[in-house]
Order: C-alpha cells, then sequence, then structure tokens
C-alpha cells in the first residue's frame, strides 16, 4: 500500500450562517479552524480517496459531482472516492435541504469548497510505501440522548437534561482506528479515527453557538498529529441519536473529549504496531460499491425534504460502501442512529466496518421502526416512512458481502465466508 494525504483550512469568513441550529445564527469568533482531510490510498491496481471535512453536510448531487470529478482526476471508479462530514454544528451552512431558504446557504463558499477539492486531489503527489494496520477500543465519551420508560415513550434529553442520569438508551463505545506506518522507518504516518457522537461538546448557549470550531475532532487531530508526527483524520461514525457525555458545555469540555479519544488512539498505534500478527492488514486491497434503496417519504415531509425530492412520493438514497483489505467504511446518507449503525457492524463480513457518517447525501434522520412508536425528536423528523431503517440495514449489508467476495473469492469446495467452524472457542493469541 502507498499513501499521500492532503490537508486543508476550509474556516469561511466571520458573519458566515452557522448550521444546526437556529437559522438566524451568524459567527462572530474563530475559536479554531475547520479542516478538509484527505487520504489517497494505491494498492497498485487502483487508487482511492476518502476525504472528510468540518462541515454539517453536503447536497446528494454536489456529493455525486464531487465523486465523479475527483474519480476522473485519480483515474478510478467512482465507487472508490468517498466524502463524509463530521457533521459540524459550528461551522457554515453548506447544504441547501437544511436551510428553509436560500439565503441560509453560503453559496460562493459552497463553490469555492469545490474548487478547494479538485485541486488538492490534482496535487496529490510523493506517495509513501506503508505497512496498514487496524484497531479498535471501548471509549465512555458519549451517551444516547433518547430517555425511553416503560410505557414505550421517549423523551428527547437535551430538552430535559434531568433525565441524563437515568437514560440507559443502546450506545456505541468503540474507537476505530485505521492506522498507516512507513514500511521503511516504521513511524506513523497517517491515522484516521471512528466514534460516534455529535460534535456538540463545545456548542455552548450564546456565544458558544457563535464561535467557528471543529469542536471535539479538531481537538483530536491536533493532539494525535503533536504527539505522534502522524497526520489525522477524523470520520464521524453512527451519531443521529449520540451526543458526548458532556454536551453542549464549551471549550473545556470539546478539547477534554478531544484529548481522552486521541489518547486512546495512540494506545491503539503502540498496541497494533507491536501486535502485527493481529493487527496488520496482510491483503490491503481497496474496493468500492455504491448501491440503491428506494423507501416512501411521509406524507408530512412531502414538501420539507431536499430539493432534489420534492413532488415524488418516494426517495431513492444511496450507500457506499469502501474497503481497505478487511476494514470496510460505510457511507450513509444521512443521519444513522446508533441502533442502526451498530446492527450494519453485526451484520458485516469484514474483521471490521466503520461507519461514514453524512457520507452520500443529506436525507434526514433515520431511525428504527419502532422510533416512530415511542416518539422523540429523531422518529418524528425521519422524513421516510418506518421501514426505510430495514432498507437502509440490508442494502448495506448486501453491499458488504458483495464487496467482500469480490475482493476475496471463496476458495472451490469451501463453505462460503464468513464461517467459523476451524476457530477455537479460545482464542488468546501470542507473539
Amino acid at each position: 500500500m502507498k499513501i499521500a494525504w492532503f490537508k486543508k483550512v476550509i474556516t469561511p469568513p466571520l458573519g458566515s450562517s452557522v448550521a444546526g441550529y437556529d437559522f438566524r445564527s451568524f459567527s462572530v469568533e474563530v475559536r479554531d479552524d475547520l479542516y478538509m482531510t484527505g487520504l489517497c490510498l494505491d494498492d497498485g491496481e487502483r487508487k482511492a480517496l476518502l476525504v472528510s471535512l468540518d462541515l454539517l453536510a453536503l447536497d446528494g448531487w454536489y456529493v455525486r459531482e464531487l465523486r465523479k470529478a475527483c474519480a476522473r482526476i485519480l483515474g478510478t471508479a467512482e465507487e472508490l472516492v468517498m466524502f463524509t462530514c463530521t457533521h459540524n454544528h459550528s461551522g457554515p451552512e453548506a447544504a441547501t435541504p437544511l436551510a428553509p431558504n436560500d439565503d441560509k446557504v453560503n453559496r460562493p463558499y459552497v463553490a469555492q469548497l469545490r474548487e478547494w477539492i479538485l485541486e488538492e486531489t490534482r496535487n496529490l503527489r510523493d506517495f509513501r510505501e506503508c505497512e496498514v494496520m487496524f484497531y479498535s477500543s471501548l471509549c465512555d465519551e458519549n451517551r444516547n440522548r433518547r430517555c425511553v420508560l416503560p410505557d414505550n415513550r421517549a423523551s428527547f434529553v437535551p430538552h430535559r437534561r434531568e433525565l441524563i442520569g437515568i437514560s440507559h438508551e443502546t450506545a456505541d463505545k468503540e474507537l476505530g482506528e485505521l492506522c498507516f506506518f512507513d514500511a521503511a522507518t516504521g513511524m506513523p504516518l497517517y491515522v484516521i479515527g471512528n466514534y460516534a457522537a455529535h460534535p456538540l461538546a463545545g456548542h455552548a448557549p450564546g456565544l458558544g453557538s457563535l464561535r467557528i470550531s471543529a469542536d471535539f475532532p479538531g481537538a483530536f487531530r491536533d493532539y494525535v498529529t503533536a504527539e505522534t508526527g502522524a497526520e489525522c483524520m477524523y470520520v464521524s461514525g453512527a451519531s443521529g441519536d449520540m451526543v458526548p457525555r458532556e454536551d453542549e458545555l464549551g471549550i473545556d469540555a470539546a478539547r477534554g473529549m478531544g484529548v481522552r479519544l486521541a489518547k486512546a488512539a495512540v494506545g491503539g498505534m503502540i498496541d497494533s504496531q507491536r501486535n502485527p500478527h493481529r493487527f496488520k492488514l496482510e491483503s490491503p486491497r481497496l474496493g468500492g460499491d455504491i448501491r440503491t434503496f428506494t423507501v416512501p417519504i411521509r406524507k408530512k415531509f412531502s414538501h420539507r425534504v431536499p430539493p432534489e425530492y420534492r413532488g415524488k412520493d418516494d426517495v431513492t438514497l444511496e450507500i457506499q460502501t469502501l474497503a481497505v483489505g478487511d476494514l470496510c467504511f460505510v457511507g450513509m446518507p444521512g443521519e444513522v442512529c446508533v441502533e442502526l449503525g451498530l446492527e450494519i457492524k453485526w451484520h458485516t463480513p469484514f474483521r471490521k466496518a466503520f461507519i461514514a457518517y453524512y457520507s452520500t447525501s443529506d436525507f434526514s434522520y433515520m431511525a428504527p421502526a419502532n422510533f416512530l412508536v415511542s416518539g422523540g425528536y429523531e422518529g418524528s423528523t425521519q422524513q421516510f416512512g418506518a421501514m426505510g431503517g430495514f432498507e437502509l440495514v440490508r442494502t448495506a449489508v448486501e453491499s458488504m458481502f458483495a464487496l467482500r467476495r469480490r475482493l476475496f473469492p471463496d476458495p472451490p469446495g469451501e463453505e462460503p465466508y464468513p464461517d467459523d467452524q476451524n476457530q477455537p472457542l479460545v482464542d488468546i493469541r501470542r507473539n
């Protein structure tokens, strides 16, 4: 495997609209810069590009155009180019469906962003040969923002903070890592971290909601790079109903969460490099897949869906999968809730699957069907029907199985993978 990367400031000018909360909010201060980070991978046969942006979301049509343009530049297939947004609420409004009118969207910024991405993709050079490791650790830095009582009625915890202590809904505590080490020196070159939480630790009331900031993903990247020398990317996991344990409390909360996650990531780098027999990806082949699923739009949202879907009875959305050897990123078309993200992980045929939030479009919350029974913010704002979450999971799982079998075909005469007949009951490996 060879890799090259870019990192570019994408901070908007002061006075730009602030995404995600009050549509009348405009920035008055830059606390820290926003970035787009891009990693290009080359396995000797094909190239892939993964780009993460400190933005709330991007329009589906915009993502599709960018994928095609970057694929042409790299001479690769469109399905091998993936974009993902951290879902940053302290950045500019860059997606039209999330604004009530066109005045909210910073159109010059969106146009400039496209040029920045294409320019950085054209300038990718100095590919470095590397070894690829993965790692997974549990970090107790998030919690579910729903509280469901015995009568199956849900409350939205951010509006009733006294419920925090009694809410124990599903959470995904996994910090996933993909690490690249220089093949000649063993020095860390690049780290991707994946975790499930809205970047809302620093989004405090008042002034805190008007500051431009990358929130805890920025602190995560800064710490990893400062302590290891490796460049770093953050990819949000299934964060639809996940928030930081210290949500909306300000700068110290954002910095603290980012640093604690980063320390866990550094520990994972240590463990993976010292145990390559467990964590090295021996065949880091690249592969990608894009599939669609179609579901009906809920009638009350027929005039509030993204412009490209208005006037239609149903919506067709994309799931994208991008494999690096036995690890797979699963790109979502909106705010998928953690329960669906975990189900995708549970059904993956890959060694590990990491959810890539807001990757293919910006289409609303995506929740299990029972959320539309119990209520709460996520279910009440989901724009497609109750079966939509199930169809999303099914499409993602089918894509992963097809992609893995394409990359690693089953040997003739053997049971189709995965099959654990030959695995020991206790498997504690030693050097």
